[in-house]
C-alpha cells in the first residue's frame, strides 16, 4: 500500500493483479488501475502526488495517471520479476530493482530510460532513496545491503546483515534523518538497524512470532512499525541510538 503525499487517496496493489485507489476520508473506492498480467509487487506515488507507479511479477513498470487511472507509461526493459520501485525525493528519477540483478533508473515524465546499475550477484529485493536525493540503498538475497550514489552510481558502502536465519533480505527503510537504515526478511522474525554513515549494528529488534513483511518509520523518525505473518503490527521506540 501507499498513502498519496496530501494523505488524501491510499492505493492499495493486489495478487489480483490490480491496483485500487480509495479516498482516505470517506473510505470510497476511487479507481481501479488494471493492465498487470501478473502479482503486483510494489507501488509508490510520485512527490507531487499526480503519478502511480507499480511493479509486477509480470516483468513490467507502469506509470498511471493518479486522478484518472489512465496508464501513462510502460517500461518493459526488466528481464525478470520486479520487486520494488522508488521515486527519487525530487520527482526527477524513478529507481526499480529486479530479480534480473540489476537496479534501472528512469525518466517518469518523459518515459525515458536512464541508466542501468549493476554488479549484484543475486536478485535486488528492494531500493529506496534517501532523504536528501543523493543515496540509493538497496537490499540483496545475499544479506547485503548496498549504498550507492543516486547520480553516478558510484558504490559508497555494503552492509553484511548477518542477522538473519536466511540469507535474504527484502524490505529496507531509511529514517526520515538519513542516519539509520531499518531492514527485515520476508523469512525472519527479527528487524535489524543500522548506522547509515558507518555501517555499525545499533540493534537487533525482536517481540514478533512469525515473519515480517512490512516496515515503516513515522514521519519524525521516532517511530518505527512493524507488520507480521504473526498478525500483529508493533511500534518500536528508536529515538535513540
Amino acid at each position: 500500500m501507499a498513502f498519496s503525499p496530501n494523505g488524501q487517496s491510499l492505493a492499495s496493489a493486489s495478487s489480483d493483479h490490480t491496483i485500487r485507489v480509495w479516498d482516505t476520508t470517506t473510505g470510497e473506492h476511487k479507481l481501479t488501475l488494471s493492465g498487470h498480467t501478473d502479482y503486483l509487487t510494489s507501488i509508490a506515488f510520485h512527490p507531487d502526488g499526480s503519478t502511480l507507479a507499480s511493479a509486477s511479477m509480470d516483468m513490467t513498470i507502469r506509470l498511471w495517471d493518479a486522478s484518472t487511472g489512465a496508464q501513462k507509461w510502460l517500461f518493459t526493459k526488466h528481464t525478470d520479476v520486479v520487486n520494488s520501485v522508488a521515486f527519487s525525493p525530487d520527482g526527477s528519477t524513478l529507481a526499480s530493482a529486479s530479480e534480473d540483478k540489476t537496479i534501472l533508473f528512469w525518466n517518469p515524465i518523459t518515459g525515458g530510460y536512464k541508466r542501468t546499475l549493476t554488479g549484484y550477484s543475486s536478485g535486488v529485493s528492494c531500493v529506496v532513496f534517501g532523504p536528501d536525493g543523493n543515496t540509493l540503498a538497496s537490499a540483496s538475497e545475499n544479506d547485503t545491503i548496498r549504498f550507492r550514489d543516486a547520480v553516478t552510481g558510484v558504490h559508497r558502502g555494503t552492509i553484511t546483515a548477518n542477522i538473519f536465519s536466511a540469507s535474504e533480505i527484502s524490505i529496507i527503510a531509511i529514517s526520515p534523518d538519513g542516519r539509520t537504515i531499518a531492514c527485515a526478511s520476508r523469512t525472519d522474525e527479527a528487524i535489524g538497524l543500522w548506522n547509515v554513515t558507518t555501517g555499525s549494528h545499533k540493534r537487533t529488534l525482536t517481540g514478533h512470532t512469525g515473519w515480517v513483511n512490512g516496515i515503516a518509520f513515522s514521519p519524525d523518525g521516532y517511530t518505527l512499525a512493524s507488520c507480521s505473518y504473526d498478525g500483529t503490527i508493533l511500534l518500536w521506540d528508536v529515538s535513540t541510538e
